[in-house]
């Protein structure tokens, strides 16, 4: 009795460590706690994102219909030569990213039941290594590091002791390592921190690719997948409360993503209601790349996600797409747009942001509708946070300058 008591044991510790875990949503809270006006921030930000009825540079009328193109920089930091993983496993990595993200996915009708397959988006995002470095230097894409036994990964991934991130504004910087927690499988940063020194995403390397150190249930490359849909804007589909259906903080934004309330783990049988906020024939997508099941019983994005990530390559990761540090870069003038500033949210609340990727700029002023100058503020980056909490509601007329010269004029509503 004693030893099938022990298996049983075994058996269920196993299970445990094989359920999928993301970390997002914890370092989102992290900021909240201890950055000043992050909260603010990160709130607008998401509405923001959300407001998939706003025209954006991919949906405006006669847009082109274009595959943007990211450069990505690998930072490998291994403790011991085994977490030191082959340039093969990041190839096959580079590859699943690029199926999935194109609707290329060679396990898409097996994985998504007939009723959800109307639903699946081709986001038109490619993936590459970077082919030159921030300082203009060739580059395999690729940097490989030795850290000590004691390095916490988790947390300084990104400072001297692990590998600086490469221009966040112009790379998707991805660390793979180990991790304290070993059943954690990865966390990235949403397009918030556009611009941080930690800004990216990080990986375990045993989820990462699908072959080398990769291990099951976590080997066919979607913990990646699922990490950059959070860095282009996308939430978990019971967003960051389960506790309660239906609630604000229980919502991803997205209206063609069954509202549910807890995560599937594993590989459930469709129709599955068990964590769905409202019973329906089809039940929950638990198939989508945003939800917690096993690598190989994940297979689409939607339609509506694809219009969160579009606001966000308009927006605050607009950047990427201008960037010459990969293969085949695709830059603005295929948007008819080369001088593009983009100004956001609109309407604000208490922030609002300007990212302007081609064209420096220093300063920004602020005009009321009696054409009065009532607030004038420093820009700094290629994404600059503009506070706006102590005006009062109303529309405000922006001139936005670099070294003292006039760049472009825009119209921000504070509410």
């Amino acid at each position: 009795m004693k030893k099938i008591t022990l298996i049983l044991c075994l058996l269920g510790s196993m299970s445990l460590l094989a359920q999928r875990s993301c970390a997002t949503n914890e370092k989102t809270q992290e900021l909240i706690n201890t950055v000043p006006g992050y909260a603010a921030h990160h709130q607008e930000m998401m509405r923001y994102l959300r407001n998939t009825s706003q025209e954006n540079l991919f949906n405006k009328p006669n847009a082109p219909q274009v595959v943007v193109t990211i450069p990505v920089v690998f930072h490998v930091l291994y403790k011991n030569t085994s977490q030191n993983i082959s340039d093969a496993q990041i190839t096959s990595q580079l590859a699943v990213l690029n199926a999935d993200y194109r609707k290329l996915n060679t396990d898409f009708n097996a994985v998504v039941p007939a009723a959800f397959r109307p639903l699946g988006a081709d986001m038109e995002i490619a993936f590459c290594l970077a082919t030159r470095t921030p300082t203009g230097s060739a580059t395999t894409g690729i940097t490989r590091k030795s850290v000590a036994s004691s390095f916490s990964f988790d947390n300084n991934y990104y400072a001297a002791s692990g590998e600086p991130a490469w221009d966040p504004t112009k790379y998707l910087n991805i660390w793979v390592g180990k991790f304290t927690d070993n059943t954690l499988l990865g966390f990235a940063y949403l397009p918030d921190t556009a611009g941080a020194n930690y800004d990216g995403l990080c990986i375990s390397y045993t989820a990462f690719g699908t072959t080398g150190t990769a291990q099951a249930p976590f080997n066919k490359g979607r913990t990646a997948t699922h990490e950059i849909g959070h860095y282009f804007g996308l939430d978990h589909p019971w967003g960051t409360d389960s506790s309660a259906c239906n609630s604000a903080a229980n919502s991803d934004g997205v209206a063609d993503t069954p509202a549910t309330n807890n995560p599937y783990f594993g590989c459930p049988t469709f129709p599955d209601n068990t964590n769905a906020c409202t019973t329906t024939t089809n039940g929950s997508l638990f198939m989508d790349y945003m939800d917690y099941v096993d690598d190989a019983c994940m297979a689409l994005f939607t339609v509506g996600q694809k219009a969160i990530i579009q606001n966000t390559l308009a927006g605050p990761r607009l950047s990427l797409i201008t960037s010459n540090n990969g293969c085949n870069p695709l830059g603005l003038e295929d948007f008819e747009a080369i001088n593009a500033i983009a100004v956001y949210p609109n309407p604000a609340t208490n922030y609002f942001q300007i990212t302007s990727p081609l064209v420096a700029v220093d300063e920004v002023e602020l005009f009321n509708a009696l054409g009065q100058l009532v607030s004038t503020q420093k820009l700094s980056g290629t994404n600059a946070l503009v506070n706006v909490s102590q005006l009062a509601v109303g529309t405000y007329y922006l001139r936005i300058y670099n070294q003292g010269s006039f760049v472009k004029s825009a119209k921000i509503v504070k509410q």
